[in-house]
């Protein structure tokens, strides 16, 4: 019983976490700004393979998959230790001006939670922008040829960025179809450019 609580109690302060503004805004801009990351290196990683005559659509979503771990990873790790170095400095000023140490106290817990909520949003982000856009290469050599899984991939890629642009002038008030139009291309933008790298 006391297992079930205590699940219960994480979950409500996960809720309680979610429902703060200010974790949901530093969140999302994780979320969004590591997902327009991934998006624009799988479109860079699909149309430098494709040039660079790879002819096996596995072997891109292989060449993906190690940029979705190494992005990943990087969104987690490094929002870990800068979240923490910010909320600790956070958290010493507010000790000096209490004048007291708040080492066990929910202020620590919650800003502890925060972090962890931060962390994996920014790790989610690219996996996203990098795993939607190699949807197309599953079915190459079955139902889309690799120049048109190529195509089809920088078109999810540029999708995939309308909406994250969308979302962000939605909640800020603005135009969101040109907010979209605007985060998507640079998903075209990056394939036009990988047209002229030498080799």
């Amino acid at each position: 019983m006391s297992d079930v609580s205590s699940l219960r109690d994480r979950f409500d302060n996960v809720r309680r976490l979610l429902e703060d503004e200010e974790v949901r805004s530093i969140s999302r801009r994780y979320f969004i700004s590591n997902g327009f990351d991934g998006t624009l290196t799988c479109i860079g990683v699909v149309v430098g393979a494709y040039l660079s005559g790879v002819t096996d659509g596995l072997t891109v979503i292989t060449i993906g998959l190690g940029a979705a771990v190494g992005l990943g990873t990087s969104g987690v790790w490094s929002v870990w230790e800068i979240e923490r170095a910010e909320k600790q400095a956070e958290l010493m000023e507010l000790e000096r001006a209490m004048l007291a140490d708040l080492e066990d106290t929910a202020v620590r817990r919650r800003r502890a939670g925060a972090r962890k909520i931060n962390a994996i949003a920014s790790g989610i982000g690219p996996l996203i922008g990098i795993l939607l856009p190699l949807g197309p290469f599953l079915g190459q050599g079955i139902v889309v040829s690799m120049l048109e899984a190529t195509l089809l991939a920088i078109a999810v890629g540029v999708a995939v960025l309308f909406v994250f642009g969308a979302y962000l002038g939605s909640i800020s008030k603005q135009n969101w179809i040109v907010a979209g139009v605007r985060m998507g291309l640079a998903g075209i933008v990056v394939a036009v450019l990988n047209l002229f790298l030498p080799g």
